[in-house]
């Protein structure tokens, strides 16, 4: 017989059951009572489902049945596709660009993953279903990567769990990964900046160099517009997308200027960048343009080009990301490597930078544009 318990789990006020299937395997199930004689009600149940029903399919079934007979409220019928359309449409209104963008991506993914299945109801996703998306990202992208998109994939469950959609979570027990492939960026060589440079164009080249001489994230860099450069102070002023911190960048001493000074316009919406701008424009993420960095990578000899068709592995640009040690995001490592080389202090690189530790940005408020200044300028020419 299972036993009624409570779960101080995630905070919970609800009672839930543990108890035995049929076949000797442990689970548990939230009773969503807050009343013990309810829930024992419910409990019994639920035992009685697991050891005489037949298949997990079946279980779900009649789980869901029970539900509705002893709460009075019907579960409503929704597939894992169509709640998420919903979802989004809400969602949306609520938080940044950025952020849904990313939530719709987490989507993609496991849309992807579930194939025809995701137009199957949503109780008919299992913790087993989670589980595998996990294990499967932990192949190809970091561990970080993948736990953010568990994360995702908790709240939009959450959500199914608050409109009755489903009567438990299947990420409830579904832990984080702590494997998976190293993302980490090496910075690049003198060489390996000079071979960039002679095979980019010449806003792949001002990109390059805002990379490399501000250490700010490719998606900063593309969104930039001649508002925020100032040619009569120097200075470089926005705000990062991803910590919404404002970050001032010295360019007098820096190859930026000449660059700036040639291409600068009387519209002050304009972009640095039009293309970098149009593609990130495009779906507010930057895939695009890494991709396009990987190509100028690859044409420099400085990593393998990806195959745009799948291999017989199933790689390819469809398959599986590869995770490189040289990327856009090697331009934030090289200027923080090359600054300490140069001794110059780490809190004037991490200002400069715009580090998103908040304990590091409150080191860093002291900071002065002269040392600023003096960062950048030690920086070696490329």
């Amino acid at each position: 017989m299972g036993s009624v318990i409570h779960l101080r789990r995630h905070r919970s006020k609800f009672w839930s059951v543990r108890f035995y299937d049929a076949s000797g395997k442990q689970l548990e199930r939230s009773t969503k009572e807050t009343d013990k004689k309810k829930a024992f009600k419910i409990a019994m149940a639920f035992v009685e489902v697991a050891q005489t029903a037949k298949t997990a399919k079946h279980t779900r079934e009649v789980i869901t049945e029970l539900h509705e007979r002893i709460t009075g409220e019907a579960l409503p019928s929704q597939s894992w596709r169509a709640f998420t359309a919903s979802w989004v449409a809400r969602k949306s209104l609520e938080v940044k660009p950025g952020t849904m963008a990313f939530y719709l991506n987490v989507i993609g993914k496991f849309t992807g993953f579930l194939g025809a299945r995701a137009d199957l109801q949503m109780t008919e996703i299992t913790t087993e279903d989670i589980v595998g998306f996990r294990n499967h990202g932990s192949k190809v992208v970091s561990a970080k990567t993948v736990n953010h998109d568990l994360k995702a994939l908790r709240m939009i469950f959450q959500a199914a769990l608050q409109e009755r959609v489903i009567s438990e979570s299947p990420c409830e027990f579904v832990k984080a990964t702590k494997g998976g492939p190293k993302n980490k960026k090496a910075p690049f060589t003198i060489p390996q900046l000079q071979a960039l440079i002679a095979v980019a164009d010449a806003e792949w080249q001002s990109m390059i160099r805002f990379g490399l001489y501000s250490g700010q994230r490719i998606s900063d860099v593309a969104t930039l517009t001649w508002r925020n450069v100032d040619l009569q102070t120097f200075q470089v002023r926005l705000v990062q997308r991803k910590t919404n911190k404002p970050v001032i960048i010295p360019i007098k001493d820096t190859p930026l200027l000449p660059y700036l000074m040639a291409q600068a316009g009387d519209d002050p919406n304009a972009p640095v960048h039009p293309r970098a701008f149009a593609a990130f424009s495009r779906n507010r993420r930057s895939g695009t343009l890494s991709n396009q960095f990987s190509a100028l990578l690859a044409q420099a000899g400085l990593c393998e080009k990806a195959p745009h068709r799948k291999t017989e592995g199933g790689a390819g640009r469809s398959g599986a990301r590869t995770v490189r040690e040289l990327g856009f995001h090697s331009l934030r490592h090289t200027m923080i490597t090359m600054g300490a080389e140069l001794g110059v202090p780490k809190e004037v690189i991490m200002a400069l930078a715009g580090h998103d530790s908040e304990a590091m940005s409150q080191h860093y408020t002291n900071v002065g544009l002269d040392s600023l200044e003096k960062a950048v300028g030690a920086l070696p020419q490329i």
